[in-house]
């Protein structure tokens, strides 16, 4: 079972990355070359290491380690992985297709390109909501990053445009493969959002709704009919908190000003009264992507709410 100072794969190689590119700016050409020559053979002995291991196991011993994010990860950088990308992604479609659903949509698989762009069509309105399509598209691309690194973009057709915001704007840049190749380039760019793994909250109840600071974001978990939903903690009617709030089957009553909000709908604005009626449907809450899986649970934040 991975422990909490298990290396990020990821992590790793953007600092190789970003260490071969100081030699490249600083040393003479020949240490430079040096360096990356010396990567390279690292990287050729681990991996013939890792096919020999392969070439032991019979396939019982390989799925488990399959289901390793690390070992996944180090066999798709050596190509190794027996499972081919597109496998992988449709794999990963399948498991986050019950978050999909809360944002009333789903997602087709349209192919994969030759340049690792893995293209989508996601169907359904997310309740209108250009935050909400956003949020299910950082959900999309954070299920294809675990199981493809090697994609080097996700382009989903029927996302809404909305201006950037420091949640879902360039979260992976333009054209950068997921997992680091060691191939010497600029410095990567800074995400703009960050995945957090959220300790506790697996067993909340049905019907519980609880306050949490996630970094330095307020955000509040609850759990309707054994799904969990995460939103920023802000009444979007009038701006309070919403500790304190309860929920009736799956609304959600800001205990500041009483509107509701549909929070498997993407936490859609929703009132019985005709006094809040106006406000239906034009207030939303700000949703935070959420995936459970493996009996952990991950709330992706804006990355500068990170220290």
């Amino acid at each position: 079972m991975p422990t909490s100072n298990t290396p990020d794969i990821q992590a790793v190689g953007e600092r190789v990355e970003a260490l071969l590119a100081q030699f490249a700016s600083t040393s003479d050409p020949a240490t430079a070359g040096r360096a990356e020559e010396l990567v390279g053979l690292l990287v050729e002995f681990y991996g013939a290491g890792l096919a020999r291991i392969l070439e032991l196991l019979d396939e019982q011993a390989v799925t488990p380690l399959l289901a390793d994010k690390m070992v996944a990860g180090l066999l798709v950088l050596h190509d190794l992985h027996p499972q081919s990308t597109e496998e992988r992604v449709l794999a990963a479609l399948e498991r986050v297709r019950p978050y999909l659903g809360s944002h009333a949509g789903d997602v087709e698989y349209l192919g994969l390109d030759p340049d690792g762009t893995v293209r989508l069509r996601l169907a359904g309105s997310c309740d209108g909501c250009p935050s909400s399509a956003l949020t299910v598209k950082m959900a999309i691309e954070k299920g294809i990053e675990d199981v493809a690194p090697e994609v080097t973009k996700v382009e989903v057709e029927g996302v809404v445009s909305e201006p950037a915001s420091p949640l879902t704007a360039g979260a992976v840049p333009e054209g950068a493969t997921m997992l680091p190749l060691l191939q010497v380039s600029k410095q990567p760019e800074a995400p703009a959002a960050t995945w957090v793994q959220v300790d506790g909250i697996e067993g909340l109840g049905q019907g519980q709704v609880v306050p949490m600071l996630i970094g330095d974001t307020a955000a509040v978990v609850c759990n309707v009919a054994g799904s969990l939903y995460a939103y920023a903690d802000r009444c979007a009617a009038c701006g309070s908190g919403l500790t304190g709030a309860e929920l009736e089957g799956a609304l959600l009553a800001c205990p500041g000003c009483a509107q509701r909000y549909n929070v498997v709908r993407a936490g859609r604005g929703s009132s019985g009264s005709d006094q809040v009626a106006a406000t239906r449907g034009t207030v939303h809450l700000d949703p935070l992507p959420l995936l459970a899986e493996n009996g952990g649970v991950r709330i992706a934040v804006p990355a500068q709410a990170v220290s």
